[in-house]
């Protein structure tokens, strides 16, 4: 505990009990991961970065803490358009209370509301739109493809939207991932602004959608990553639920059973952050256990569920093991 710092210190001395012991136990067993070499995907559903998870984030990359990212076209978008229009955000703390009326008048302001925060339309989407076109067009010209994040990373690596950075560039997690050239899959971008995006300038014939590389060659990218990082195990840390944290998962039982590469070592940690309750045949909902039983855990595989707000939780355990 002596290399702890306060945050780590006070979580190990107050959080004893239910979902508060759980998170320290999670914690600790991440860090064993680590300790033994072993690598670990980290999964970001919900709006994450709207949360602004990036400000701890960010270091967990700098640190090589995270070795793979799943994330959801929401979440790779977010990061960069907190980046570039932070000041234009607007906090709604009273949301619970909104009149469909109220809500009507925050599209008609060009304010989309993620519960208590709305993004700029004009600031963060149209802002975003303009430069990533430029690059989408650039790279068909020359007969290239590339995945969804991979187009982000050229945006922010090529300078452009320095112009328009409102936070400390520090606090990007997308930046701190694209210096390092961090893997990322991105399972359903099309459902995403940016995907909407490029999708509308497909069915107007500015763009092929062939230059955009699809969830099925990020499944292939993700099964040689797999298989190429595996041999110390790689871990799982699930934030959330839904595709971000299903997609992924399923790499194990895929080269297991579909490819019967049976040496394919199960996920060697497996840690969900979720509120969501367990009932009625949800992917969010199950508990970790079901899972042996689709091949993606083994029997004795570290397993543990924090059933809490991700916001509160994951800067808690991020703190843990950036020692603060």
């Amino acid at each position: 505990m002596s290399n702890k710092g306060e945050i780590s210190q006070f979580i190990q001395k107050y959080f004893l009990h239910f979902n508060s012991a759980a998170l320290v136990d999670a914690a600790k067993g991440y860090e064993d991961q680590l300790n033994k070499g072993s690598k670990m995907l980290v999964s970001l559903a919900g709006a994450m970065s709207t949360a602004e998870l990036g400000k701890i984030f960010a270091e967990m990359i700098r640190t090589d803490k995270v070795h793979i990212i799943s994330c959801t076209g929401a979440n790779l978008e977010e990061d960069l358009m907190n980046l570039v229009a932070h000041s234009h955000y607007k906090r709604v703390p009273n949301y619970r209370d909104l009149t469909p009326q109220e809500e009507w008048d925050l599209l008609e302001n060009g304010l989309n509301r993620v519960t208590d925060t709305c993004i700029p339309e004009e600031e963060a989407f149209r802002r975003l739109q303009k430069h990533i076109y430029d690059i989408w067009k650039d790279a068909e010209a020359k007969g290239e493809r590339y995945f969804p994040h991979e187009f982000m990373y050229k945006l922010l690596l090529s300078g452009v939207l320095e112009q328009y950075y409102e936070i400390d560039i520090k606090d990007s997690w997308m930046y701190a991932a694209a210096e390092k050239n961090l893997p990322i899959v991105v399972p359903g971008w099309e459902d995403s602004t940016m995907g909407n995006i490029f999708a509308s300038y497909v069915i107007k014939g500015e763009l092929k959608a062939s230059t955009m590389k699809s969830g099925i060659e990020y499944m292939t990218f993700l099964a040689d990553w797999y298989m190429n990082n595996s041999k110390k195990g790689i871990g799982f840390f699930q934030i959330g639920g839904g595709i971000a944290g299903d997609f992924p998962i399923c790499v194990v039982p895929m080269l297991y059973q579909d490819l019967e590469q049976t040496e394919t070592p199960f996920w060697s940690y497996f840690c969900q952050i979720s509120d969501s309750t367990t009932s009625y045949g949800s992917y969010s909902g199950a508990v970790p256990n079901e899972k042996i039983t689709w091949g993606k855990l083994d029997i004795d595989t570290p397993k543990f569920i924090v059933e809490s707000d991700a916001t509160i939780v994951a800067p808690l355990i991020f703190a843990y093991l950036l020692d603060m």
